[in-house]
């Protein structure tokens, strides 16, 4: 399978990078195709400009890394972002990310005359994963800041236009736990993305 990873985290030395290595080797060994998006190295503005809200409502993108990234993601069987949870939420260029990329004409259309449903149009697209790491415990991101990741990406975002295949790995209190629980996680990982079906 073609596989999209769309990461975001500036410091080399962090455990999303090392998630990112264990990710890419589990899919190598996989024999999956590898594409790598890496938003920061990349560049890549994440303000929405006044020419890109026009291109929104033409549904027709203008920035060219946005076009470049919806062009990757078009011929790709499953996407797999990668990032950290900073303040309860994504950071700007993942944020950028979703507001430009998942752009109306491009990633999704609606089926109806009142703009209130909608369909995928990336139809390749068989599966989207999230593996994001965070400091805070799981249940305390689930009671008090009310699973905001799960909100605002695998439902306000995938779920809505209409991606059924959609996974969370949720990596908490990053900083708190052994060396040897985070070598864990890795292998974990290496092994699942070996196996990835769809």
């Amino acid at each position: 399978m073609k596989i999209v990873i769309v990461f975001n985290h500036p410091y080399e030395g962090s455990f999303c990078n090392a998630i990112l290595n264990a990710v890419t080797n589990g899919l190598t060994k996989g024999h999956h195709e590898v594409d790598l998006i890496h938003l920061d190295k990349d560049g890549f503005n994440p303000v929405m400009t006044a020419a890109d809200l026009k291109g929104f409502r033409d549904k027709k993108p203008n920035d060219p890394k946005v076009i470049e990234y919806a062009n990757k993601i078009e011929e790709a069987d499953h996407l797999i972002f990668i990032f950290p949870i900073w303040w309860e939420l994504m950071p700007a260029l993942t944020k950028g990310f979703i507001d430009k990329v998942i752009f109306p004409g491009v990633a999704y259309d609606y089926t109806n005359a009142s703009n209130t449903r909608m369909k995928p149009l990336w139809e390749k697209l068989k599966g989207i994963t999230i593996i994001t790491t965070m400091n805070t415990p799981k249940w305390l991101y689930l009671i008090l800041f009310g699973n905001a990741i799960k909100k605002a990406i695998i439902l306000g975002t995938f779920w809505k236009i209409g991606f059924k295949n959609r996974k969370w790995i949720s990596f908490n209190q990053v900083k708190m736990v052994s060396a040897e629980q985070r070598e864990r996680w890795l292998t974990e990982l290496d092994n699942k993305f070996t196996n990835l079906i769809s």
